[in-house]
């Protein structure tokens, strides 16, 4: 499985220059996000720990899992977490036709209310991008993974993924998934402790 941990600057600028990896800022502040989700047992079990930790995050929802779950989307909003778009049914934008992919966004559109969107798995056109930003979407990636969707990883492997990657304005990832969570409740509550710890204040995009 290959991916990369952290961007690195030359490959951002093969990229759209709209697309937002991370966010300058002097203080010692990150953006945690989540991806793939919401799920009813770990969606919630996320936004407990981010309530007890009085954290605020930004949630890339599926929109075929908000139409499945819509609770656990509504409970998202409600307790004031930021939504973006991560496609309706999760799309390889390299791998889909641009009309497809657009309306597929679009469709997710309907349930989630946010200009915000992640491309799933990372992957889109140019073409794709210059569409979407155009039209007012914000386009987020990231500067931190942390792998949490690969199994052959542990939890502190995730961890630490984030850790050495982590900077001011950094913007991270995990996925609220049945895939990655066996890895993510280990590696979140000790990103949290660390941040806690070495004075990182955790915010939403």
């Amino acid at each position: 499985m290959a991916y990369l941990i952290s961007i690195p600057w030359w490959l951002k600028r093969l990229h759209n220059k709209g697309l937002i990896w991370s966010r300058s800022t002097k203080h010692k502040r990150i953006y945690l996000s989540f991806d793939d989700g919401p799920h009813p047992i770990i969606t919630n079990y996320v936004l407990d720990i981010l309530k007890e930790q009085t954290v605020k995050a930004t949630f890339f929802c599926i929109g075929e899992n908000v139409t499945k779950y819509p609770e656990t989307f509504e409970r998202i909003i409600k307790e004031g977490h930021t939504i973006g778009n991560h496609t309706h049914n999760h799309l390889n934008g390299w791998k889909t036709d641009n009309l497809q992919y657009y309306k597929n966004i679009l469709q997710a559109a309907k349930y989630i209310p946010s200009k915000l969107f992640r491309p799933p798995y990372g992957k889109i056109k140019p073409t794709q991008a210059n569409y979407l930003l155009k039209r007012g979407w914000r386009i987020i990636m990231w500067n931190s993974l942390s792998a949490d969707f690969d199994a052959s990883l542990d939890g502190i492997s995730c961890f630490n993924n984030v850790k050495s990657t982590l900077k001011n304005g950094s913007i991270v990832v995990f996925h609220d998934s049945e895939k990655a969570f066996d890895r993510m409740k280990i590696a979140l509550p000790l990103l949290i402790q660390y941040c806690i710890e070495h004075k990182y204040e955790i915010r939403a995009l």
